[in-house]
Formats: C-alpha cells, sequence, structure tokens
C-alpha cells in the first residue's frame, strides 16, 4: 500500500482489518460446526497425522503387514456384518411376507375357537366391519373360512424299478390331504397373483357359487394336475361328499408349508359344505301311521335354537304334521329364528314339497308292509315316488338355499405396517373382546405371532444369532487396529519424545494417532461397504445360494438391506473401534521426553 494514502488517512488500515475480523466472527457464529471442522482440519495434529498417512517409505517392513492386517479385519466386519443383517432382515420379512400372504396378521374368530383351521362359525355383523376398518392402522378387513378335504388325482401310468433290476409298468391315483381356504370376490389376491406360475385368479358369479379354484404347484406336481382341469375333491361329513372343480390357477410361494396344503375357492363353497346356519327341507315319514296317514316333518341342516315354523298358517312351535289325503298341492315352509331380546322372529329359510298324484287318494291305499313301511321307488336325491293301488305319487322335495352366507370363520384384519401390529391388536381387544355385538355374539382377536408361534419364535431367535455375530466382528477389529496403533506408536517413540519437548500435551500426541487409526478405519469401511454391498446385490439379483425350501420355506438366500441398517453399522463399527482405542493412546503418557529422542 502506498505510504502517502497510509499517511492521509492513519485509521484506514485497522478500519479494514477491523473489518474482516467481523465478517469472519460473523461467519463463525452463523456456521459454528463448519468453522470447528475448519479448526480441525487447520490443527498441528491433524497436520502431521496426515504427513505420517502419505508418507510410503518410512518404516515400511514393520508397519506394512500391521496397517494391512488391521484394514482387512475392519473390513472383513462390515462385509460380514453387512450380509448378516441382510441375509437375516430379509429372511424374516420374506418369511413374514409369505406367512400374512396366507394368513392376516390379525384373526378374528368367534370366542373359544382354539385354532384359525377349526373355528365355530358366527353371524356376520356389518357394524363389526365398520368398526375395524375405522381403527387407524388397518387396512382391510375380509371374510374367511375354512374346510379339510382330500384331492384325488386321475389314474395316470408310472414306471417303478423292481429288484431284479427291470422297470415295471403300473397304473396309479394319489390322495392328497388338503385344507379349502374360502375367500370372498372382494379378496386381495395381490400375493397370489405375484406368485402365479400359471393360469388367472378365479372369477365370481353373483347367482351362483362358483367351481373354480387356485392351487399350488406342488400340489400340481403330486396329484399330476394342471390348468384346465377338473379335480375330483372329498369331505368327510355324516355322509361323505364328492364334488369337482376346475384348476384356473396354479401359484408358487416356495413357503412349503402352505403350498402343499391351502386351496383358494369360492367361500359361499366352504359356508355350505360347513352347514353354516340353517338350511331346511321337508320330508315325508317312511312309514305309515297307526292312524292312517303319513308325518310330514322339517328337516333341519346346520346349528339352530329357539326355532319357530311357518306351514302357511302362521309361525308356531311345530316341525310337522299328518296328512290322510294326497292330492296335487305344494307345501311350503318358513324356518324362522325366535330372538328374545326384542321379541322378534327373524325368518332364516324357505323350502319347499311338491306332491303330485294321478287321483286323490287317502294315504292307507298307498303300498305298505305288515309293518307299515311304504315302497319307495328312489328317481334321484330329491325324487321319489310312493306306490299305491291307484298308481304312483311323486314326491319331490325342494330344499331352501339356507343362509349360509350370513356365517363365517372369522375376519382377517391386515395392517399397513408390521411394526404397529401389537397396538393394533391391543385397540382390536379393547374394542370387541367380551364385549357382545349386536347379535350377542362374543368375538376374540388373535395375532399370527399366536397362531404361528413357533416360527416366529425361530425366527425371532435369528436376532440374537446376529448380535453375536456384530459383537464378535467388533472385536476382532478393535483387536487388529488396536494392535496397529501400538506398532505406530512404539515407531514413533523418537517423535514423541521431540514433541514432548517441545511443549506438546500428551492429549494432543494421542491425537495424531487416533486421526491415523481413523484413516485406517475408513479405509477398512471404504473396501468393506464396496465388497458387502457388491455380494448383496448380486444374490438379490441372480440368486446365486439357493436354499432347500422343505427346510428354509424359501428357495434362495434373501438379501435386505435397508439404509437405516447400513449406516447403523457403519457408525457402530467406526466410534467402536476409536472409542476402544482410547486406552491404547495411554502409552504416549507413559513415554519419558529424554529417553523417547534417544530411542532408536
Amino acid at each position: 500500500m502506498p505510504f502517502d494514502r497510509i499517511s492521509s488517512s492513519p485509521f484506514a488500515f485497522l478500519e479494514q482489518e477491523s473489518s474482516k475480523m467481523n465478517k469472519i466472527v460473523s461467519r463463525q457464529r452463523s456456521f459454528p460446526y463448519f468453522w470447528k471442522l475448519n479448526l480441525l482440519l487447520v490443527s498441528f495434529e491433524f497436520f502431521i497425522s496426515k504427513r505420517f498417512v502419505q508418507i510410503k517409505t518410512q518404516d515400511k517392513k514393520v508397519s506394512k503387514p500391521i496397517i494391512l492386517i488391521s484394514v482387512l479385519s475392519i473390513t472383513l466386519a462390515i462385509v460380514v456384518n453387512l450380509i448378516t443383517v441382510a441375509i437375516v432382515t430379509g429372511f424374516q420379512n420374506e418369511i413374514r411376507k409369505k406367512v400374512t400372504g396366507f394368513n392376516a396378521p390379525l384373526f378374528i374368530s368367534k370366542s373359544g375357537s382354539s385354532s384359525i383351521y377349526e373355528c365355530d362359525p358366527f353371524k356376520i355383523n356389518k357394524n363389526s366391519i365398520a368398526k375395524i376398518k375405522n381403527i387407524e392402522g388397518v387396512k382391510g378387513v375380509t371374510t374367511i373360512s375354512y374346510k379339510p378335504a382330500l384331492f384325488q388325482s386321475s389314474k395316470f401310468l408310472d414306471t417303478i424299478k423292481l429288484v431284479n433290476g427291470k422297470d415295471s409298468l403300473i397304473q396309479r391315483q394319489e390322495i392328497s390331504g388338503v385344507m379349502m381356504k374360502g375367500v370372498p370376490k372382494s379378496y386381495d389376491w395381490e400375493f397370489i397373483q405375484k406368485h402365479l406360475v400359471k393360469g388367472r385368479i378365479p372369477r365370481y358369479n353373483k347367482n351362483s357359487i362358483s367351481k373354480e379354484i387356485i392351487v399350488s404347484e406342488k400340489i400340481c406336481n403330486s396329484l399330476n394336475y394342471s390348468v384346465s382341469d377338473e379335480v375330483s375333491c372329498f369331505y368327510v361329513k355324516n355322509q361323505p361328499i364328492s364334488r369337482r372343480y376346475k384348476i384356473v390357477g396354479v401359484f408358487n410361494t416356495g413357503l412349503e408349508e402352505y403350498d402343499k396344503k391351502i386351496v383358494f375357492c369360492d367361500l359361499r363353497e366352504v359356508q355350505r359344505l360347513n352347514d353354516y346356519g340353517i338350511t331346511s327341507s321337508i320330508e315325508i315319514d317312511d312309514t305309515l301311521q297307526k292312524s292312517n296317514s303319513i308325518l310330514i316333518k322339517a328337516q333341519i341342516n346346520g346349528g339352530g335354537s329357539n326355532l319357530m315354523y311357518d306351514w302357511g298358517k302362521g309361525a308356531d312351535i311345530y316341525s310337522g304334521f299328518y296328512l290322510s289325503e294326497l292330492k296335487d298341492t305344494l307345501i311350503r315352509l318358513i324356518t324362522y329364528t325366535v330372538n328374545y331380546k326384542n321379541n322378534k322372529l327373524d325368518a332364516q329359510d324357505t323350502c319347499y314339497l311338491s306332491i303330485n298324484v294321478t287321483s286323490p287318494l287317502l294315504c292307507k291305499e298307498l303300498s305298505h308292509d305288515e309293518n307299515g313301511l311304504l315302497q319307495i321307488q328312489e328317481i334321484d336325491s330329491d325324487t321319489y315316488n310312493l306306490e299305491s293301488t291307484k298308481g304312483n305319487v311323486s314326491i319331490k322335495t325342494i330344499p331352501g338355499k339356507g343362509n349360509s352366507e350370513n356365517y363365517i370363520a372369522g375376519y382377517e384384519v391386515f395392517i399397513s405396517d408390521w411394526r404397529n401390529l401389537d397396538q393394533i391388536e391391543k385397540n382390536l381387544k379393547n374394542m370387541l373382546e367380551m364385549r357382545p355385538d349386536s347379535e350377542g355374539q362374543l368375538i376374540q382377536v388373535k395375532s399370527i405371532l399366536d397362531n404361528e408361534s413357533d416360527l416366529f419364535a425361530w425366527l425371532s431367535f435369528l436376532d440374537f444369532n446376529v448380535y453375536i455375530i456384530i459383537i464378535l466382528m467388533l472385536v476382532i477389529g478393535v483387536i487388529n487396529v488396536g494392535s496397529a496403533m501400538l506398532v505406530i506408536i512404539v515407531l514413533r517413540t523418537n517423535l514423541i519424545g521431540i514433541l514432548k519437548a517441545m511443549g506438546a500435551t500428551n492429549w494432543s500426541i494421542r491425537k495424531i494417532f487416533l486421526y491415523q487409526a481413523a484413516y485406517l478405519i475408513c479405509k477398512g469401511l471404504f473396501y468393506g461397504n464396496l465388497i458387502g454391498i457388491s455380494l448383496c446385490w448380486l444374490q438379490s439379483s441372480f440368486g446365486i445360494i439357493a436354499l432347500n425350501p422343505t427346510i428354509y420355506y424359501i428357495d434362495k438366500v434373501p438379501m435386505e438391506l435397508t439404509i437405516f441398517n447400513w449406516m447403523a453399522i457403519n457408525l457402530i463399527t467406526f466410534f467402536v473401534c476409536i472409542a476402544s482405542l482410547i486406552i491404547p493412546s495411554y502409552v504416549v503418557t507413559s513415554i519419558s521426553p529424554t529417553k523417547a529422542i534417544n530411542f532408536n
């Protein structure tokens, strides 16, 4: 700056410097952490540690192997921890998704039911469904029912090897036990659609029960079935019942425990097969009464109590009546239940009996044996003839449709976030349990953690294994980095003595070596993340490592690494290692400056 300018304004220079300092102070107040970082980077401790890192030749024979081992140990720790957490997280989430794809996280059934597959039916209550849907976190509610059944394969030829080593052709027919899961038209098929191998989702008709089913690939393979084939299905009741269904879709989830037993079908089919509600019909007793009349009586199937019957003259308690003369007539029966809370009759079902005669006749004119047993000629399951001296009497029963569609085994409750399962279960229990609904029914809430307790206990036990592996790998990393730090301190003993002689504090000298150790840790973290994330991506994309689904429920090792888990592993590794190195750095305090300067 020219002298004449300074002399013309003797305080100008001081004013300029003061202005600069004010700006610096203002910036420090605005960005305190930024300026602290600047002070760290320009500190002499950081400068010296940086110089150590940049020197490639000094003490190369002694320190390089130790430093390499320490970096490799950190790299190995990160790789193992990342892969372990990714596998366990992926495995738990994959199993959880598959299990909840077959059975919802929460299941509501009649109070006292011990298993979701064997529940007592209860009446659908729209008010209860509306309350459940209004609970925060509930994604949806579905009505379902179960029914055990037997699938029988068609006869097919197979080859077996005899004792003499020759092949023999035989005809086989396989049988497999399954669990029919009845679901409504509104069922969420997203999970099954995702794992659909062939075919499509069943189509439902409003006016008739769908005979389309969707089965697993495992069942198809064991019974030699394929898409569009018809399945012979048998149900065990008082009398075995046979049904034919058409396979329209095949899925494969890899969860063999469920694939081999669950079959999806129309809910209305299961409701009828389980005899839910009340189904009525009219039948004629096969014995002529002593009063030369026949007994017309109601046949009620399914659970029912407090019943009343309307034979055309109003509701009454009598479930039948005597008929002494036969003529063309149509008998109608309406079955009611009595609701004693409001003294109202609730119609449950309506059925008919048609009688056609050539000419009117008395019941005593019907053909019968000495014991009064009528002579009956069956035409089909609903039609038969009674023989008489005036010709045959045609009887046709028209059973009622019943009210089975009003009853279910339970509600499946789907949630939006698995982490809120316990809270949603608690809210449902507080709202529904021990409080009869408008139908007077008591219901209970169960979590899938209770229904599949063994499976989820096994999954939760995996967390304990993860903690053990992470701790062991951290211990290995800490030991190796600590050893490297001690070697570096010994090799720099002369420098430590010089720095102490120049007035450096013990803590300042220790920070030099801590910075150097931090550099080694960061280097190990970089390579560990590079290798670990690459391996996770390869397995996730190509499924290189396969698993046996009969043991592990899935067919390949799953990988799921979240940002939170990745950051947690890296931060924990870094800070644990740095914190553990504070103790080895105390070696600096025991070094005497005079002895250290002479140390060789």
